[in-house]
């Protein structure tokens, strides 16, 4: 064989030996995050709510990764948060417990904050988080209703946020909708908080305007929160 050919070889071999040092050079990436389940209900509707305080569900954080595409769990790494702790608590290793007070949806993330591989090497450094769905089913046939003036809070628009009041009302916007009863006169003074990126428009029905909403129960009370 000529000279000039084993020099062509010999490129060749040298191009494809630096694209596969390039190829596993690239650091492996954090896509996205998928929390199981994406969903768990507790309770009934004629369940007393303070009787589900302790019950758990222990969740998983799969991280999905490129270069190469693989899943890992990643349960143990991730930062998890309750929107809600008030209703349902998450430890450090995604052990979600219903605390048995308020009733409702709320929402549980898990994120990373520091996107590398393996061996360390940083990567795009984006925040990546993925997020489960946690209601605590509302009795309306026992701890609800009787002489009591019921409120229940409800949810227009295409945001998410949550409605909530210091004497341990708090409802999540996934829910749909919350109940709650409190003894007649009680002054009852509810916020709206938003989840980035949604923002708070306004009240309707028991309340108006954008401030927080403050209601004497003397009667039955509907206020609906609008998040964009």
């Amino acid at each position: 064989m000529s000279r000039k050919w084993l020099s062509i070889i010999a490129l060749i071999a040298t191009a494809s030996s630096l694209l596969v040092v390039s190829s596993c050079g690239d650091p492996q990436e954090l896509v996205s995050i998928t929390v199981q389940p994406g969903t768990e209900t507790f309770g009934t509707s004629s369940t007393p709510v303070s009787s589900l305080a302790g019950a758990q569900v222990q969740l998983r954080a799969l991280g999905n990764y490129i270069h190469p595409p693989v899943t890992k769990d990643i349960t143990n790494q991730v930062t998890w948060a309750s929107n809600t702790p008030q209703m349902v608590t998450v430890n450090s290793s995604g052990l979600i417990t219903v605390t048995g007070g308020p009733c409702g949806g709320t929402l549980v993330s898990a994120t990373v904050t520091t996107n590398h591989d393996g061996s360390g090497v940083s990567s795009s450094g984006a925040v990546v988080t993925g997020y489960m769905t946690a209601d605590v089913v509302c009795d309306t046939t026992g701890s609800v209703g009787g002489s009591e003036p019921i409120l229940t809070v409800s949810f227009l628009g295409s945001g998410t946020g949550t409605v909530s009041s210091a004497l341990g009302f708090s409802c999540a916007s996934t829910a749909g909708s919350c109940v709650d009863s409190f003894p007649s006169g009680t002054t009852v003074t509810l916020t709206a908080t938003p989840i980035a990126p949604s923002t708070f428009g306004d009240w309707s029905g028991g309340c108006t305007g954008t401030s927080t909403c403050v209601l004497l129960m003397e009667s039955d009370t509907t206020v609906t929160a609008t998040f964009n």
